[in-house]
């Protein structure tokens, strides 16, 4: 089976933009594991493209038939919703995947499928600017949704904690980054991920 380079980072560090580009390098040959959320869809979403969006009922399905991979729930302001990676039979084939997600979703997946498989590609930004890039994408939306921007900032800085990193292995105990890549320039972001993935 080929191998999951899973990209892990806080809101607003480009993840997903990031994500975005390898898959469209044809050169990589990465296919995209589509997760499910039961969160609204968001204006430019489509339905399997950022994500599978499904209601609680379908979630509760999947759970009972023991396909929910990981699953992580985060109250929002607007309720709880529900962010998940399914067996639905994707990740089988020999082929390699890319898939984007949290510290705890990463670690769960890797424990899944084995850590030989799993491959961590930690993007991060510093804080002053993840916090102005959070706050120009909000202001792009027709409703934007400060409060739960604000939400998601505060819980990012709980959740990538310096004991979190390293016990999930994206640490080192001197501080160093495991495959830590900084998004301030973009494309040579992108460069600098995609020769990493070449060489794995």
């Amino acid at each position: 089976m080929g191998r999951i380079f899973y990209i892990i980072g806080k809101s607003a560090t480009g993840k997903d933009s990031i994500l975005e580009a390898i898959l469209k390098d044809e050169e990589l040959k990465l296919h995209e594991i589509i997760q499910y959320t039961t969160r609204p869809i968001r204006a430019g979403e489509q339905e399997g493209r950022e994500y599978h969006f499904i209601t609680m009922e379908q979630t509760e399905a999947f759970e009972a038939a023991g396909k929910v991979i990981e699953s992580r729930c985060y109250q929002t302001v607007h309720g709880p919703w529900k962010y998940m990676m399914v067996d639905d039979g994707t990740a089988a084939a020999d082929v390699n995947y890319a898939a984007v997600g949290t510290i705890e979703s990463y670690v769960k997946v890797r424990d899944y499928f084995g850590s030989d498989r799993v491959v961590p590609i930690y993007i991060y930004v510093e804080t002053g600017e993840r916090l102005q890039r959070a706050l120009n994408r909000e202001r792009k939306h027709a409703g934007p949704k400060y409060a739960e921007m604000c939400r998601r900032f505060l819980a990012d800085e709980a959740d990538f904690c310096d004991d979190n990193m390293k016990a999930a292995g994206l640490m080192n105990e001197d501080g160093t980054l495991t495959n830590g890549f900084e998004n301030v320039n973009f494309d040579e972001c992108v460069q600098a991920v995609k020769e990493f993935i070449l060489g794995v």
